[in-house]
């Protein structure tokens, strides 16, 4: 059986990305989305768009910016209902 999705090892190393030698380029640049979407998106210049395009297609990165919305905007209104620490999460 094939194993799908994400491994343990992979999420362990998302503050070293950069460094890391288990992510490809693509996954680099997602990380970077994500980090800089969530903390300086006012830095996400044409410079950067233009690395994206290297490696994703415009529907992907709309996909991914999406995503990473979503899943901020979730863990942020869960964190101030409470919920995050009323349901741990198990894996």
């Amino acid at each position: 059986m094939t194993q799908q999705g994400a491994s343990e090892e992979l999420y362990a190393h998302v503050a070293e990305y950069r460094s890391w030698p288990g992510y490809t380029d693509r996954e680099r640049l997602a990380i970077e989305f994500a980090e800089r979407f969530v903390a300086d998106h006012t830095s996400m210049d044409d410079e950067f768009f233009g690395r994206l395009r290297t490696h994703f297609a415009d529907d992907e990165i709309v996909d991914l910016g999406l995503c990473v919305a979503i899943f901020m905007g979730l863990g942020r209104f869960l964190r101030v209902l409470g919920i995050d620490e009323a349901c741990p999460w198990d894996g």
